[in-house]
C-alpha cells in the first residue's frame, strides 16, 4: 500500500497526532490518544488500533497487555491535517484502563467532575496486580 497519503497529516513538532476513538455503533468516544506515523500506516494496514505513547515512549497496540483490541473500520482525518477519528468496534467493552467502557467518564456538574460510568471490571483483573 502506498503511503503518500500520510504526508497529508501534520503531525506536531514531536511527530505526533491526536487521535479521537469513536465507537462504530453508538458514536460514542472511548478515548483520546497520540499517533505517530509509524502507529497511523499499522492501524491502515492491519485495520488494529495502534498508538504511541507518550508516557512509555512506545508504539503499542491496543490491547496488547488487556486483550480490549479495537477493530478499525474507518479512518478519517480532520480539514486541519492534525487530528485522527477512528470509526472502531471494541472487543470487550472497555476501552479505559481504569476498566471502564471510556476513558471519558467524568463529567462536570455544578463545578465538580462527577463519575458517571462505573468499572465493568477490575484493572487489577485486566492487567494483574502492580
Amino acid at each position: 500500500m502506498s503511503c503518500a497519503w500520510l504526508d497529508e497529516v501534520h503531525f506536531d513538532d514531536k511527530g505526533l497526532v491526536t487521535c479521537i476513538a469513536q465507537d462504530a455503533k453508538t458514536q460514542r468516544v472511548l478515548m483520546v490518544a497520540w499517533m505517530n506515523r509509524e502507529a497511523l500506516a499499522l492501524t491502515a494496514e492491519t485495520g488494529i488500533a495502534h498508538y504511541y505513547s507518550r508516557s512509555r515512549q512506545k508504539l503499542w497496540k491496543k490491547g496488547e497487555e488487556s486483550g480490549h483490541t479495537q477493530s478499525v473500520s474507518e479512518l478519517r482525518l480532520d480539514c486541519d491535517g492534525d487530528v485522527i477519528v477512528l470509526q472502531i468496534e471494541q472487543h470487550g467493552g472497555i476501552a479505559c484502563h481504569t476498566g471502564r467502557e471510556s476513558c471519558l467518564y467524568r463529567r462536570l456538574e455544578q463545578g465538580q467532575w462527577q463519575v458517571t460510568d462505573a468499572v465493568l471490571k477490575d484493572p487489577d483483573a485486566i492487567y494483574g496486580k502492580h
